[in-house]
């Protein structure tokens, strides 16, 4: 039987510091995930420094201080289990999920799975048998879709993902 490792995907948290109700909802949502995946626009690296227990992989977005641009990476490669990862904000590739999806996979062609955030909008979806993820703007007061959406990664012998909320 294959381990499976669980990783918590959140994106656009857009936070100078971590707050009180962040911690509490990334404490509940991420509790059973050893990896920690952000998709950019954390704005202050101290987001980061609540997943001090878990494995982090960060890009920086395009909200992102200095500290976190200089910190960060822009893009992100990396294996989660037997699955190679491709990690980005998506700024880069255009303001809107169609155009950002459209050069996904110029970036990343060998990926498995690629995330990406920028939008603000959950996707989970397969594209010709690859995994494409936008966890959505992890926020407790979201506008968008509701509190806290983030993906939950599972990486075994498959890989699955799964929108969730708060």
């Amino acid at each position: 039987m294959t381990d499976i490792i669980r990783a918590g995907i959140l994106s656009d948290t857009h936070l100078t510091r971590p707050s009180q109700d962040f911690i509490t909802a990334a404490q509940q949502c991420f509790a059973n995930c050893e990896v920690i995946i952000h998709a950019g626009d954390l704005t202050d690296i101290s987001v980061l420094d609540i997943f001090s227990d878990k494995t982090v992989y960060a890009v920086h977005g395009n909200c992102c201080g200095r500290t976190s641009h200089a910190s960060l990476p822009q893009e992100q490669r990396f294996q989660l289990g037997n699955f190679t990862i491709g990690l980005l904000h998506g700024y880069t590739l255009g303001r809107y999920a169609d155009t950002i999806e459209a050069g996904i996979w110029d970036v990343f062609p060998e990926a498995d799975c690629v995330i990406y955030g920028h939008t603000h909008e959950p996707v989970c979806k397969r594209i010709a048998g690859k995994l494409l993820i936008n966890p959505g703007a992890f926020q407790v007061n979201n506008w968008y879709s509701g509190p806290c959406p983030h993906v939950i990664l599972e990486a075994g012998q498959e890989l699955k993902g799964k929108i969730c909320k708060y």
